[in-house]
């Protein structure tokens, strides 16, 4: 017959004490002395003791899990903020619920409006690319629900948010290029309506405003977020019959998509037309040339974002904060006019 595993019942009868005491010795509550806080933690690795986690969440009224919801799972950036959030909530004895959204408005209302928030402390979010409304995640804060949003983050909520500096990224990006001889600088974007876009597009044309350098309407193309839209933006640049010398891509994915139309059209990625992007995906170091990029600290918005979520978890007057973290400028050969 297999041995069940020791619980405080067992610790209390060893050191004969109460089981409440056994408890609190275990939570380091004030009121349990030292000594006997000592002997309770003795006796619990000698028998070694671990704590129900189930049982501990049903009596604190908490149900230790963590909902995250997510545009793509199978994406490098989010994959790694994911790492990041599943290291800090292991860390405090918490599970994650995925929630994935595919870029979907749709779903992601649908998901939320459905979700069992009984089931749930908290909720992390990165909304869809099209997420106009933001009603369904207002209803979950006003109901008491703790919300955290990372990286892809509505303006019209008052929440607690965790972003990259995409403002200073995309300026970073755009002076690279400008002082590597570029000057007719495009910017292929992403979906206008997300706060990260925007900020990126600032931080473009702020950079080009300071090196008194004219910006141009067509040059400025908003899409999607992937390799083929990277590819189609490039064909409508390509099209103009003023061509820019250089393309800004709002990240890595649009970026190795700009350079595929650049060589399929015979031109030389650097040394004809420069190209810089916005992530560090690992794709960046493969594709020839290899792509210069802003490095993007996407494991520590993660950990950050959980370790936020889990103090408005546990205090609910904490109040709301933007927390922005810096990025780095990793340059390559993409941007390098001798190339």
């Amino acid at each position: 017959m297999k041995k069940r595993p020791p619980v405080i019942k067992d610790i209390a009868e060893i050191l004969n004490i109460s089981v409440s005491t056994v408890s609190r010795a275990l939570r380091d509550t004030y009121d349990v002395n030292p000594e006997t806080r000592n002997k309770v933690l003795a006796v619990a690795n000698q028998l070694k003791y671990k704590p129900n986690i189930h049982a501990s969440a049903l009596a604190s009224g908490n149900t230790k899990n963590i909902g995250v919801v997510i545009p793509f799972i199978t994406n490098y950036y989010f994959s790694t903020v994911i790492s990041g959030i599943q290291e800090t909530a292991y860390q405090n004895g918490y599970n994650l619920i995925l929630l994935v959204t595919n870029d979907s408005a749709e779903r992601e209302q649908s998901m939320i409006e459905n979700l069992s928030i009984t089931s749930l402390d908290g909720l992390l979010v990165s909304i869809s690319s099209n997420s106009i409304m933001v009603d369904h995640f207002q209803s979950l804060i006003d109901n008491g629900i703790s919300v955290v949003f990372f990286d892809r983050v509505p303006k019209d909520v008052e929440a607690t948010k965790v972003m990259q500096d995409d403002f200073q990224g995309a300026f970073d990006a755009t002076e690279h290029l400008i002082h590597n001889g570029y000057t007719r600088i495009a910017h292929i974007a992403g979906n206008e309506h997300l706060t990260f876009t925007q900020n990126r597009l600032h931080g473009y044309l702020e950079a080009l405003k300071k090196h008194q350098i004219p910006f141009r309407e067509e040059w400025i193309i908003y899409s999607g977020f992937s390799q083929q839209c990277g590819e189609d933006d490039m064909k409508k640049l390509l099209s103009l019959n003023e061509q820019p010398d250089a393309v800004f891509a709002v990240n890595d994915r649009k970026a190795v998509g700009a350079i595929c139309t650049l060589k399929n059209s015979g031109l030389r990625v650097g040394k004809d037309i420069g190209v810089i992007g916005f992530t560090n995906d690992p794709i960046s170091t493969i594709i020839d040339p290899p792509l210069s990029t802003i490095e993007e600290p996407a494991f520590d918005i993660g950990k950050q974002s959980c370790e936020l979520l889990i103090k408005h978890i546990g205090n609910k007057k904490i109040l709301p904060k933007e927390i922005i973290l810096p990025s780095k400028l990793i340059i390559r050969e993409s941007s390098k006019r001798e190339s």
